[in-house]
């Protein structure tokens, strides 16, 4: 599957179909809901002459990956969970929405049916919108117009930080980590941090009361990555009221969302500038920015050479000739493989084959697994986060563009 990786919407727009379909099939992407948004938003945006909105979505949705993909977890509902003592994988796992527990034959699993992401872009593909699509679309380019800074600017002053301090994105970065992770007034942070992630005031008495118990712990400590996305945010606003970053432009706000889910993959790739400055200050050293266009050219240097292919090897499907990238380090892709999954080149060659009937088996498994029923709150028995299996439900086309995704003869 590659390497987890987060991509933004810029960086799909550039490719054609047949780089896109590659790039599918040798990652494995964290699909940001923030990149569903932004492209059901297009409905309500102007597009280049020739196009309705309508098509222009349309093309995005072709060429959102479907084959190795998952969506993430929204962050704010995250950050919630977080701060009410749910632990978050920050190491480049995807944190998956929808799993449902069930139990086959004496097993334990959790099932994760195709999404309703993947469901709504099968059917913008074919110029299919709902009426609360349209409407959702409209009210979200209302919304990038009423985005103010002043009053986040009057609580970064109240808690002492001055922005005018501030001469680059590094400085900015220091003063964001200083307020929400140093030292200082305990309850301030955490205070901004309920007004910044839009804690439900319905919660504030619970959430407060397990702080207190906790013994007020620093936020970094107490809610990690409520901590991340927060400062990921203040260091937004100082950045602006610095001038490091245009308030002109307000979908900067919007663009720089997709960092809250950097804790959740091991690549970064996009062909927004502001991503190309920011996304590095908050990366982990086990993971990397790469620049949109370097990854298409190389997207296309693929695409040439398995085009070369027989017709006969090309309609046996990508996995039988592309299951892995060449083991040619002149190419991006296969460089990526390197650095994220050091181990790649000798995974192959150490699975021992299985014969038809054993895989036979396995398929019944996994089916009934898929098909059995959802357990009820108190029928679940076992630990959610170390079942026998999770099985992930996809609908996938045989064929997009010229690539077979699937063998022809399936």
């Amino acid at each position: 599957m590659g390497p987890i990786t987060l991509f933004d919407k810029s960086f799909l727009q550039s490719l054609n179909l047949s780089e896109a379909v590659l790039f599918d099939n040798f990652f494995l992407t964290n699909i940001a809901p923030l990149f569903f948004v932004e492209t059901l938003a297009d409905l309500e945006k102007a597009v280049r002459e020739g196009r309705t909105p309508e098509q222009e979505v349309g093309i995005i949705a072709s060429k959102t990956p479907e084959l190795h993909s998952s969506p993430n977890f929204y962050h704010g509902e995250l950050c919630i969970s977080n701060l009410m003592g749910f632990d978050l994988p920050m190491d480049g796992r995807i944190v998956k929405a929808g799993g449902r527990p069930v139990k086959a034959d004496g097993q334990t699993g959790i099932v994760y049916d195709n999404p309703p992401e993947a469901e709504a872009f099968a059917r913008w593909q074919k110029g299919e919108f709902l009426e609360v699509e349209r409407k959702f679309a409209k009210a979200w380019r209302a919304m990038l117009k009423t985005i103010s800074f002043d009053d986040v600017l009057k609580h970064l002053k109240t808690a002492g930080i001055q922005p005018s301090s501030c001469k680059s994105l590094e400085d900015a970065k220091k003063l964001a980590e200083s307020l929400v992770l140093g030292g200082g007034d305990k309850f301030a942070k955490m205070k901004l941090a309920v007004t910044l992630l839009n804690v439900p005031p319905q919660i504030h008495n619970e959430l407060f009361t397990r702080w207190q118990t906790s013994g007020y712990k620093p936020l970094g400590v107490f809610a990690p990555y409520a901590a991340f996305v927060l400062t990921v945010d203040v260091f937004f606003y100082i950045a602006a009221a610095s001038g490091f970053i245009s308030t002109e432009r307000v979908s900067n706000k919007i663009d720089l969302a997709y960092l809250f889910y950097l804790p959740f993959c091991m690549l970064f790739i996009s062909t927004d500038k502001l991503h190309r400055r920011c996304a590095p200050l908050f990366l982990r050293k086990d993971q990397q920015f790469v620049w949109g266009d370097d990854l298409k050219s190389d997207l296309r240097n693929l695409d040439d050479l398995y085009e070369k292919l027989p017709q006969i090897e090309k309609e046996k499907g990508l996995y039988s000739f592309a299951g892995e990238p060449p083991r040619d380090d002149s190419f991006l892709v296969t460089r990526l493989w390197d650095s994220c999954i050091p181990k790649w080149r000798d995974i192959k060659s150490s699975v021992p084959p299985r014969d038809k009937g054993v895989n036979t088996k396995l398929a019944e498994k996994i089916i009934q697994m898929a098909e059995a029923k959802t357990l009820e709150p108190e029928e679940v028995d076992f630990d959610m986060m170390n079942p026998d299996s999770i099985t992930l439900q996809r609908k996938i086309s045989k064929r997009k563009g010229k690539w077979w995704l699937l063998p022809k003869d399936l």
